[in-house]
């Protein structure tokens, strides 16, 4: 059959179709294997409390290896390698960044990342497969790839991955969208809302952290809301700075580690480790238990947000293919929880929201679709108010510690030399 006598329109909408419902059954895929492997994980680590300080560096060691190896594009998030992919997306489709071998290389090492305990996420990487899916069926159809079927595919694997589909329509616009402009905002909507009724049909009306029903007093929130931003939005943003500036700086010692990236995964891996087993597996994988368990209002050791920080940005100076939503999540809630312990008469679980929302705004510079994530996966839209002022804040506060957003700093090391040079120079 002639696919390109079809009026554009239908194979436009039909490649849209097929594209939504295909990652959408990818992403709850992705989503069962790596819950699969966090729980083969911690199963392990309790039957044997000290084999993860050979396993976890080991196996982090041999993940980038092989990562170097045959996809390097596929380490980290996948959420710069999409932000890069908006610019050109039929070269970035070419090179590697948003295709579907290199989708499939990133679902099995996250899923190994996981296997390992590793504290990674699985939601940066669906974003990457999302839009490598998104693009392949644009491809079939015999559609001229653009930045709006890359970020379509992007939004919808945000919702898709946490069903939360106004969060993924947000993350489209303040994430992945240099200009946001209509036939844009209906195809990301359009995507949105079938990957997320194929991840509702299949996987039913789930709150992704658990629901939170407690409410907070008005006069509470405005004093609550404030300090989780400030808190929030400070660590969140000296996670960031750090990230970026073990990536770029010329000192030589940081130097020479980045030059031996073999021995840096061995290396933190041998620290995640080490977190792993002194705090009981508290740090292991994305930290979904304990963020759970905390946004329900179960009190949690006042050092779970620390070394859940120091855990995910080991992983993340690694270089191994996994993400840092879930992770910053489930650090978030640990922030929330520290400072929880400063209005002990306060209920805990709208404590521990305002503290995720405060650190993952830090961390990502995303207030909208921190604000909006956050409410749909807990059911706790009554907090909506609150949400936005920790959010605002926050971002303020992040910015003033980091001046550059993090996923936008990162995808400049998956621009081409050549057009890196002219990135700099627009600086």
């Amino acid at each position: 059959m002639n696919l390109r006598a079809l009026p554009i329109i239908v194979r436009r909408r039909t490649a849209t179709l097929f594209g939504a419902v295909l990652l959408g059954i990818a992403a709850l895929v992705f989503a069962r294997l790596a819950d699969t492997a966090s729980g083969l994980f911690l199963a392990f680590s309790a039957r044997y409390t000290y084999a993860p300080l050979i396993v976890t560096p080991v196996g982090l060691g041999l993940i980038v290896a092989l990562t170097r190896r045959f996809y390097p594009l596929s380490r980290g998030s996948g959420i710069p390698q999409v932000i890069v992919g908006c610019d050109d997306a039929r070269h970035a489709v070419g090179r590697g960044l948003i295709s579907i071998p290199t989708a499939i290389f990133k679902v099995v090492m996250t899923v190994a990342a996981l296997l390992i305990g590793a504290s990674v996420g699985r939601e940066g990487p669906t974003v990457q497969v999302s839009a490598a899916i998104m693009a392949m069926a644009h491809r079939v159809m015999k559609i001229e790839l653009s930045a709006a079927v890359v970020i379509a595919g992007g939004a919808a694997g945000v919702s898709a991955a946490f069903n939360t589909p106004l969060a993924g329509v947000a993350f489209a616009i303040e994430e992945l969208a240099a200009a946001y402009h209509q036939r844009l905002a209906l195809l990301a909507m359009v995507a949105v809302m079938i990957s997320g009724m194929v991840s509702l049909g299949l996987a039913g009306d789930y709150v992704y952290f658990g629901a939170m029903h407690q409410r907070m007093g008005f006069l509470s929130a405005l004093m609550i809301a404030p300090v989780a931003g400030i808190v929030g939005g400070l660590t969140g943003g000296l996670f960031s700075a750090t990230a970026l500036a073990f990536g770029r700086t010329t000192w030589k010692p940081v130097a020479l580690i980045r030059a031996r990236p073999i021995t840096l995964a061995v290396g933190c891996g041998g620290l995640i480790a080490g977190l792993g087993v002194l705090t009981h597996g508290a740090t292991w994988g994305a930290g979904y238990e304990m963020a759970k368990q905390l946004v329900e209002s179960d009190p949690q050791p006042l050092w779970f947000g620390p070394s859940k920080i120091a855990a995910s940005l080991l992983t993340m100076l690694s270089g191994t293919p996994g993400g840092i939503f879930a992770p910053s999540l489930a650090a978030g809630a640990g922030i929330g929880n520290l400072i929880a312990s400063v209005f002990p008469y306060e209920p805990l679980g709208p404590i521990v929201l305002l503290g995720m929302i405060g650190y993952f705004v830090g961390v990502v510079r995303a207030p909208l679709t921190a604000t909006l994530i956050i409410s749909e996966m807990t059911d706790s839209r009554a907090m909506v108010l609150p949400f936005l002022i920790s959010a605002v804040i926050a971002d303020g506060i992040s910015s003033l510690v980091c001046k550059e957003r993090l996923y936008h700093g990162l995808s400049k090391a998956f621009v081409e030399p050549a057009d890196r040079m002219e990135v700099d120079e627009g600086l």
